[in-house]
């Protein structure tokens, strides 16, 4: 075997390989004659097939089998030797003219390839001891436990019916009929009977509850608004319609009062029973917003500590996958590059800094677990399933078939696990230290990071 390097720029080598026909002559015979044992011809005997005659039927084929499996063999070989690590699959280019082709599965010529990779860089980690990680932690107050119980309240307050000759109210909800037309015609969809309407409640289209204010009981009204342009149904999107609608019943919010009783309707014994159940979920979601800030802290340092060239077409991939949701999400919003005071080339350009970070970071976070084996197990893996699957009651096992039969969508499951055993693996050795914030400040967003 012939090895030449045609190509070494930064991340990027090209290989000129050759391996004697020779080689390959004498990979294809110990096939055939593998092959002579397993096979039945008319004619012959079990076993007794000539090696001359399997050529004859097989050994197009054969060669076809042994020259892929010869260079398979050979990269591996060679990836090995050079202790590259591979960023991509490699791109090998074989001959192409018909005579070439024919010569090599004949075993008349040598196999002649080229193979182009690109590599990971070798990563020095950091001494991850010397890591200074501050983690804001925030106390669930009473006031905190009181705001979430009078939204629970909130979310749960009764309606009841306004006296004869009130106007319907921002914060009212009303039951309308209505018939929706565009240019005068009806439209699929555009009808309605019996629907609860809360004014103020954001749940229809822009335009639509505001007209509401001031309607009475049985009163019609004719309201204009006009679709969005981001409108699920692209026939309506961003067409002006007229609704005429009819109000059948006028309801003001009931005050609700905050006791033993109101806790009962919820399912348990008392107002302190609902305090403590509140006050254990914000600790939660404190605990969770503690967590993505020390996560994002982190991060941040392991981005400063490794300042290494990431693998171009890495960093092309994941920037692709950002730039093309990017586009689809403002192109649904209806939105440019102006309403969010930049240009499109800048826009790109941040985004490829997002994408080089991203990769750098995932390329030492691989690094890490590699080095100090830290693998996820399918247990964890069945877990994440398993509670994926809670989150869509009646419909338990189609999720469970689902990640069974989808080994991508396995894998994007078990990527974030592995990266929070990791993170764990760092916080160990890390000096964190807790400093007490409010929890204004806990959830305080910083556009960069949280983008970054």
């Amino acid at each position: 075997m012939q090895v030449t390097e045609t190509l070494s720029e930064g991340l990027k080598h090209e290989f000129k390989i050759s391996v004697p026909a020779s080689d390959l002559d004498a990979k294809a015979g110990a096939k055939l004659v593998d092959l002579k044992d397993k096979v039945r011809l008319n004619g012959f005997r079990p076993g007794k097939v000539p090696v001359t005659h399997l050529k004859k039927v097989y050994g197009r084929s054969v060669m076809a089998e042994t020259i892929d499996q010869t260079i398979r063999d050979t990269n591996t070989q060679l990836f090995s030797e050079r202790g590259f690590k591979l960023a991509t699959e490699p791109k090998i280019t074989m001959p192409t003219e018909q005579a070439e082709v024919e010569e090599l599965l004949s075993g008349k010529t040598d196999l002649t390839y080229t193979v182009a990779i690109e590599v990971v860089p070798a990563i020095a980690l950091a001494d991850f001891k010397s890591f200074q990680v501050e983690k804001p932690v925030a106390d669930v107050s009473d006031s905190d436990v009181d705001e979430a119980i009078k939204r629970i309240a909130d979310t749960n307050r009764g309606y009841a019916a306004k006296a004869e000759g009130e106007k319907a109210a921002s914060g009212d909800r009303v039951t309308i009929n209505f018939k929706g037309t565009i240019n005068g015609e009806a439209f699929e969809g555009g009808t309605g009977e019996g629907i609860q309407v809360a004014i103020g409640s954001n749940t229809f289209i822009p335009g639509f509850e505001e007209q509401l204010i001031g309607i009475g009981a049985n009163e019609t009204r004719t309201l204009k608004v006009s679709f969005p342009k981001n409108y699920m149904s692209e026939k309506l999107a961003g067409q002006p319609a007229e609704f005429e609608t009819t109000a059948t019943l006028i309801e003001a919010p009931q005050d609700i009062t905050i006791d033993d009783e109101f806790a009962k309707t919820l399912g348990l014994e008392s107002l302190d029973k609902l305090k403590e159940a509140a006050r254990e979920r914000l600790a939660a979601e404190f605990a969770g917003a503690t967590r993505q800030r020390v996560k994002r802290a982190l991060l941040d340092r392991l981005d400063e500590a490794h300042r290494f060239e990431a693998p171009p077409s890495l960093v092309d991939e994941e920037f692709n996958l950002m730039w093309n949701s990017v586009k689809a999400e403002m192109d649904s919003a209806g939105k440019t590059f102006a309403d969010e005071d930049t240009t499109e080339d800048k826009a790109k350009e941040e985004y490829r800094k997002i994408a080089d970070r991203r990769v750098r970071l995932g390329l030492v976070l691989s690094e890490i677990g590699e080095k100090n084996k830290i693998t996820v197990t399918d247990d964890e893996v069945g877990r994440a399933v398993i509670e994926r699957a809670r989150q869509m009651p009646g419909r338990e096992k189609e999720v469970w078939d689902f990640y069974r039969n989808n080994a991508q969508a396995l894998a994007q499951l078990r990527a974030p696990i592995y990266e929070d055993k990791v993170v764990d693996f760092i916080l160990e050795l890390a000096n964190v230290t807790e400093k007490k914030v409010s929890r204004e400040d806990l959830y305080k967003d910083d556009e960069e990071k949280t983008a970054a």
